[in-house]
């Protein structure tokens, strides 16, 4: 990395530090009637705003205190996007502690690894996931105190458990906030630990200052927008989407605990309350359509729905611009990246130039680099790819916003998911002559067939196009002649069955013979992670034999 070189000294107030304590302070100044919608675990709504809530976040701060929670240490969150989780995201780091993470659909092993790598001394837990950490309990001996969010007592084994709502009663708020370092620990997030354990990322409280105003332009959020974060706001911080909203002095609606199942109450809330941000996956973005469609709602202009984790297929995005005028905004990103490094908008330039199939075509891609990320794409020998939208290569990120290592990783081992002070994203992608990337797959999971590449994430797309698709997954499978075979899954529309030969003429619109799948098969549910995306690993495993 290049040596940082000193000009002439500015006049400015330079040693100002860029904390969330002081983001969310003068956000409550001046946005003080700011509204916030809640829902809790009972499925009730409430109401309050910025500054009837910044006295509960001052004395949870207080209460953590009183613990004997110090500046640089840990505390571990597992809840739903709640109120009360929207008060720790402020009421931790006000004390100079770090918000740490706890994805709660991690499996039992990993999540006892992080609260342990991560040396979490309290843990802070809604009662509706105190079984999971019961069985956790015996075996986390770093972790002092258990507090339970709850409306009222509740049955449990915890050792040394409390009760928020007592603690909050009995607390005084701050005294005072410290100036913490902006290069200090705000928060905490793990990988998902699809290969080996889940991967620490300590976020800066500069790095997530910048990335909310980045995020925000990016979105062209303000006062006048209704966020919700659909995202869980126990993974990657919801995308920043909290932060945006108490920077701007936006609305923000927290619709709790729901899943893909349960989203009428979620879409209820989205059109009562006027939402025009909000964020999410294509496994949700997907039923949460129909929901709407089947409420009989025609018209959501000015929602802008970020959608990440993978690509939303055309349709989806067709879908939500026809139906409802809603705008479907690919963001890409990932854990190690605050987490968005790209969206896509396209310009008022492409506009005038483009015909409308030609923007149809961007919607698909991640879109253009934020204008404080380095990214660039290398070919195998470390050369930068042409802006041609063709040849293809890895990401590689740096910014103020990019990690630069891992939680307590070795140094030997960081050497090959770094280069240059680059980090290797490990996704294959193409860029064209207007900055907009296109993902085409991950270097763990291109098709490597007789020489060749095919991108199992293109294929999945064109497959989802298919109206009896629902979902759609390919894997590279080993083959004796070939080096590695296309194998798909597929997950049908309700009464709906498929052949190869259909699979095959639907395909031919964009992929050549030789790259057709061999082999197909139907079924229920595909492999998905923790976060919902497809688990290539486990297909593989369990479908390793097939070509063989």
């Amino acid at each position: 990395m290049a040596a940082v070189v000193h000009g002439y000294p500015s006049t400015m107030q330079d040693d100002y530090q860029l904390s969330m304590g002081r983001l969310i302070r003068q956000a409550v100044r001046a946005y003080p009637d700011a509204e916030i919608v809640h829902r809790n675990s009972a499925g009730e709504w409430g109401r309050t705003t910025y500054r009837e809530n910044f006295d509960r976040i001052e004395r949870a701060a207080g209460a953590f205190a009183k613990l004997g929670v110090e500046v640089g240490d840990r505390v571990g969150v597992m809840d739903w996007n709640s109120l009360r989780h929207y008060e720790l995201y402020w009421a931790i780091p006000a004390i100079g502690a770090v918000f740490t993470q706890l994805n709660i659909r991690l499996p039992e092993d990993d999540l006892h690894y992080v609260i342990n790598d991560s040396q979490a001394s309290v843990v802070v837990v809604d009662e509706t996931l105190v079984p999971i950490v019961e069985n956790i309990a015996p075996q986390a001996k770093g972790v002092k105190t258990w507090v339970i969010l709850s409306e009222g007592q509740i049955d449990h084994n915890l050792p040394n458990a409390v009760y928020y709502e007592d603690l909050l009663a009995d607390a005084q708020p701050l005294d005072s906030w410290p100036n913490i370092s902006e290069t200090s620990a705000f928060a905490a997030g793990y990988t998902t630990g699809t290969t080996g354990r889940p991967k620490g990322v300590f976020y800066s409280h500069r790095s997530q200052y910048l990335h909310t105003y980045n995020t925000a332009k990016d979105l062209s959020a303000s006062v006048d927008d209704v966020i919700m974060p659909i995202t869980p706001m126990f993974h990657v911080l919801s995308w920043g989407m909290v932060q945006v909203a108490v920077m701007v002095g936006a609305k923000l609606v927290l619709p709790g605990q729901f899943s893909a199942e349960t989203l009428g109450e979620i879409t209820g809330a989205l059109t009562d309350e006027g939402v025009t941000v909000t964020n999410g996956v294509p496994a949700i973005f997907t039923p949460m359509f129909e929901v709407l469609k089947s409420k009989g709602v025609t018209d959501l202009t000015g929602l802008r729905l970020l959608c990440g984790g993978s690509e939303p297929p055309a349709s989806l995005i067709q879908s939500y611009q026809e139906t409802f005028n809603a705008e479907v905004v690919h963001g890409y990103g990932a854990t190690e990246t605050s987490p968005i490094v790209t969206v896509n908008r396209v310009t008022e330039a492409m506009r005038e130039r483009m015909s409308q199939e030609e923007l149809n075509a961007y919607g698909s891609k991640q879109g253009k680099a934020s204008v404080n990320i380095d990214l660039k794409i290398v070919d195998g020998l470390g050369n930068e790819v042409p802006a041609d939208g063709e040849t293809s290569g890895e990401i590689l990120l740096k910014g103020p916003w990019i990690t630069a290592s891992y939680h307590g990783m070795p140094e030997e081992e960081l050497a090959d998911k770094f280069v240059d002070g680059y980090w290797r994203s490990g996704d294959v992608a193409t860029i064209d002559a207007h900055g907009f990337i296109k993902i085409t797959d991950r270097l763990k999971d291109v098709i490597k067939s007789g020489g060749e590449w095919i991108s199992s994430i293109d294929m999945e797309n064109a497959m989802i196009g298919h109206p009896k698709v629902a979902q759609a997954a390919v894997v590279g499978l080993e083959h004796p002649k070939w080096d590695e075979r296309p194998f798909m899954l597929l997950v049908l529309r309700d009464g709906e069955t498929i052949t190869k030969d259909e699979i095959d003429e639907h395909l031919r619109q964009r992929f050549a013979d030789w790259q057709l799948p061999e082999e197909f098969e139907v079924v229920d549910q595909i492999p998905a992670t923790s976060v919902g995306k497809i688990d290539k690993k486990v297909i593989r495993n369990q479908y390793q034999d097939r070509y063989k």
